[in-house]
């Protein structure tokens, strides 16, 4: 099916509808890709990443060889019973995202993570002897 025709004068436009694209934003959710913000200060990197309805148990991150890998699985079941039958419910939903970090600029034993109204936080600290401490230089 054929969501929008292409116009030959707007290539790169019409190029977002291609099938491709819009597979990315697939209605199913066993499956998915948190949004996450990445942002960067003098001493530490912080990963934030949405993840709404999870719980702290159901991450695993882990580092090696220079990339963190933030995933998680998450199976909810649900039953009832009315009167001669049974019906069960459940859902299952998972994702995976790895981030490559800068070689050997990275304080692997004091990364923290946190879980908050679906938000989860990443500490990823810098070591201490590559941050970059200003100097004064004389003219000589």
């Amino acid at each position: 099916m054929t969501l929008v025709r292409r116009n030959r004068n707007w290539p790169v436009f019409s190029s977002l509808f291609d099938d491709d694209f819009l597979n990315d934003f697939s209605t199913d959710a066993s499956h998915y890709s948190p949004a996450v913000n990445i942002s960067e200060t003098e001493d530490q990197f912080s990963l934030e990443m949405s993840v709404p309805g999870m719980s702290k148990e159901d991450f695993e991150i882990n580092m090696n060889q220079g990339h963190i890998t933030v995933s998680a699985q998450k199976r909810e079941e649900k039953e009832e019973r009315e009167k001669n039958y049974t019906r069960r419910e459940f859902k299952a939903s998972s994702f995976s995202r790895s981030f490559s970090l800068p070689e050997g600029k990275i304080d692997e034993d004091k990364v923290e993570a946190s879980y908050q109204e679906g938000i989860l936080h990443i500490s990823i600290p810098k070591r201490k002897e590559t941050l970059s401490k200003s100097k004064l230089i004389s003219v000589k």
